[in-house]
């Protein structure tokens, strides 16, 4: 396939397709990805088959109008008019479909989507200082200070954990001693059943008295 060698062909393939990828967008982002959408030519037709709805609904519409406001030599003379065209019917028209059907798709269900694509982005995509405690897959216990210089991957990396040191743990998960010249803990989530983040002891007695504070007003 050849790419478009005219202004003409150009603006038939931006007009053909860029509704449908900009509806598509929004979609997902107000919607969430469903599996059929995984692959990535599913998605393309998804995008296109929505182009194809929205052209013609817009020729349906506009009919000679459109056909005219296509026309290259239309753009120098009317810069501006043309400019508002293409935003209403390429990127304004379609990101309000797309948003209108979310909203009420979302009326409809109980649950809640949320733009984190993974729980483990949720829980440290904006993760203050903390204890992170692990247990392997043998029953090990392993722990760590997720600090400022610590690291966590997220999708579609694979989940890991970088924390920038580490403690030495008893048998049940307590922690005991920082491990002395410590220079970090490398955690694989694929190597973990359970995780759990612990609030430093400072910002726990600080959340308890306010918490009183809010109690006792």
């Amino acid at each position: 396939m050849q790419p478009p060698s005219t202004v003409t062909q150009l603006v038939l393939v931006v007009v053909c397709v860029l509704p449908g990828v900009t509806y598509q967008f929004v979609r997902e982002r107000a919607r969430g990805p469903v599996p059929g959408e995984t692959d990535l030519g599913h998605r393309l037709l998804r995008a296109l088959t929505a182009s194809i709805v929205l052209d013609g609904v817009y020729l349906a519409v506009l009919g000679r109008n459109l056909v005219e406001m296509l026309r290259p030599d239309r753009f120098p003379g009317d810069p501006r008019g043309t400019a508002l065209y293409a935003l209403v019917l390429l990127f304004g028209v379609p990101a309000s479909s797309a948003a209108v059907l979310s909203w009420r798709e979302r009326r409809r269900l109980r649950g809640r989507y949320r733009a984190t694509p993974t729980a483990w982005d949720h829980m440290f995509r904006d993760r203050g200082p903390s204890y992170v405690r692990a247990r392997l897959k043998d029953g090990t216990w392993v722990g760590g200070w997720y600090g400022e210089t610590s690291f966590a991957t997220s999708y579609p990396q694979p989940a890991e954990l970088y924390l920038q040191s580490s403690y030495r743990m008893s048998a049940d998960g307590s922690f005991l001693a920082r491990v002395e010249a410590t220079d970090g803990l490398y955690l694989r989530a694929e190597d973990v059943d359970v995780i759990e983040l612990l609030a430093p002891p400072r910002a726990v007695a600080a959340r308890g008295e306010r918490n009183q504070g809010e109690s006792g007003s």
